[in-house]
């Protein structure tokens, strides 16, 4: 089912960390958000504090946003997209990033492509592929694997499984972690890699704490630095 009124579903960047929405979204996307009075998003409060960064057309007051999360069932996505099929454009919002890319927006954007409803993905930050830009790895193939087993031993076993596929394929294999499990996470690597496997770890991107080393897993082993409790890509590629 389509209608000739539908609205836009548009895709909006929100920034990876504390920093100013103009530094790192173009000024044509904060205009198209500032348009908006219909938001998507994981959690309302930080859509709300990120849009008055932005500095919203409308009083925040006047301005719909509606929560859509990994809890959100599958049943209420269709109420979200309602005030499209009615006409009203809307905006997705991410916590950090792009949204629908590691983030529960993507339902949402498959239901509007059913729908016929116009998606708009707009330029912004996003963790994934400004990590691998700047690790110098592979950029021709590579595969985003999103969160590891949690659990010591399947961890490893799965950090070996990516290691050969790597090997195999030349590809850089990426994944993300909660910012608690950083270390662990790298002592896992350290432990589980070949020593001349690449390894990069970006932290804090496009911030001013921003950091990204990409060195073989042997030097990062004679000198591990921590990571901290911050925003973290992990790369490698055997």
């Amino acid at each position: 089912m389509s209608s000739e009124r539908a609205g836009s579903l548009y895709l909006l960047p929100n920034t990876l960390g504390d920093t100013a929405p103009g530094a790192v979204i173009p000024e044509a996307v904060l205009q198209r958000t500032r348009s908006l009075d219909y938001f998507i998003a994981e959690d309302p409060k930080t859509a709300r504090a990120f849009l008055k960064r932005v500095g919203p057309a409308l009083p925040l007051q006047g301005i719909r946003i509606e929560r859509l999360d990994h809890n959100t069932r599958p049943q209420d996505i269709m109420a979200l997209l309602g005030p499209l099929l009615e006409g009203r454009d809307a905006g997705l919002l991410s916590e950090a990033g792009l949204p629908a890319v590691a983030d529960p927006g993507a339902s949402l954007v498959r239901l509007a492509h059913e729908r016929s409803v116009r998606v708009v993905p707009l330029s912004g930050p996003s963790s994934i592929p400004l990590a691998l830009a700047a690790s110098g790895l592979e950029g021709q193939r590579f595969a985003f694997h999103g969160y590891l087993p949690v659990e010591g031993g399947k961890l490893a076993s799965s950090l070996k499984e990516l290691e050969r596929e790597s090997r195999q394929r030349r590809q850089t294999q990426i994944f993300i972690e909660t910012p608690y499990r950083n270390e662990r996470t790298l002592a896992a690597l350290l432990r589980a890699l070949d020593p001349a496997t690449l390894l990069c770890v970006a932290a804090d991107l496009t911030l001013e704490t921003e950091s990204v080393r990409t060195e073989p897993v042997a030097a990062w082993r004679k000198a591990a630095r921590a990571i901290g409790r911050r925003p973290a890509v992990f790369l490698f590629l055997a």
